[in-house]
């Protein structure tokens, strides 16, 4: 039975834990799957059982933090018994999950009831045609009322993802400032990543970090002391907002240094990077929990072969086809 917590040749350990439960998504977001979900073909997505053994396995690992992604996964119809059953494994202190806001004014209170404390909202602009044009659907108003549900429902931390897009919603940055100014929210700007199937769209509007923290650092915010457990985004704190407002810049030097995360996908696969070479599976290990030292064994084994960084600088995105494939 492995016992020590899970690191790598190059001193990053691994606390954190980004499980895809879903692939199908509802929106169609211009820079993800711009023609929507398209049913694949292979396995099933993991059942709730599996995905309950692998986390209990993560944690037996030293993994405290737990983020629930997808596509969209409220989309999974037993999500909330889920979220349920991974709050109760001991040694969690945070579940937190990832959606686009769909529904969230009428289901906020429910996921806090289920056991979630941490929700991250993608919301692309603030203006309501371009939020239509980038997502495909007009629900601007819904999903920025999501944002007060989740507020008033008790999340101890309400995100909001923005992927930064050059002449789409580079001129909302300061919408997006005055957006945070006066709730206690933390915006993240997110810089657009070449997949396999995006380049076109990546060449046309991929616009670098450093735009928006000479943005920042002209407005007055300056950077903010990590927290426990932060990975690579780096966030900016301003005397005059309650809210702060980071970036997460794959492209940047160093990005790779701060990496604390594994990523494990709708259908059992461990990916040791975002951009790497595919996954590899842990399914035949999720079936019975008298597995479980199996599983761990070749968890803690298969981070030797974690590479020191990806290379999407040189044009290198991996296999990952589009980022609803392992959740982002």
């Amino acid at each position: 039975m492995v016992t020590q917590g899970l690191s790598d040749g190059f001193g990053r350990r691994f606390p954190y834990l980004r499980l895809s439960v879903t692939d199908v998504c509802n929106f169609k977001c211009a820079y993800c799957l711009p023609h929507g979900y398209k049913k694949a073909d292979g396995p099933s997505f993991l059942t709730r059982q599996e995905l309950t053994c692998l986390v209990r396995a993560f944690v037996g690992l030293g993994v405290w933090k737990i983020r629930l992604t997808g596509g969209e996964p409220t989309l999974r119809e037993d999500f909330l018994e889920l979220v349920q059953d991974i709050r109760g494994i001991e040694g969690i202190k945070n579940i937190a999950f990832t959606t686009n806001g769909y529904r969230l004014p009428q289901r906020a209170a429910e996921y806090y009831a289920a056991g979630l404390r941490a929700i991250n909202i993608s919301i692309d602009s603030l203006q309501r045609e371009n939020f239509h044009s980038i997502t495909g659907h007009d629900r601007l108003l819904e999903v920025t009322d999501g944002v007060e549900a989740s507020l008033e429902a008790g999340f101890e931390s309400v995100k909001i993802n923005t992927v930064l897009l050059k002449g789409m919603n580079d001129q909302e940055l300061g919408d997006f400032i005055e957006f945070v100014k006066t709730r206690p929210i933390s915006l993240r700007f997110i810089e657009l990543m070449q997949t396999r199937d995006n380049k076109s769209f990546f060449d046309a509007h991929h616009l670098s970090g450093e735009t928006l923290v000479r943005f920042l650092q002209e407005q007055g915010w300056v950077v903010a002391l990590p927290k426990e457990g932060a990975g690579p985004a780096v966030e900016f704190v301003h005397p005059n907002s309650m809210g702060k407002i980071g970036l997460i810049a794959p492209y940047s030097k160093d990005f790779c240094k701060t990496c604390n995360r594994l990523r494990v996908s709708s259908r059992g696969d461990l990916h040791l990077c975002l951009f790497g070479e595919g996954g590899i599976s842990l399914r035949d290990y999720l079936q019975e929990d008298r597995q479980i030292d199996l599983l761990q064994e070749r968890i803690f084994s298969l981070l030797f072969y974690k590479r020191s960084t990806h290379f999407l600088a040189q044009g290198d995105s991996g296999s990952t086809s589009h980022l609803a494939a392992i959740g982002g």
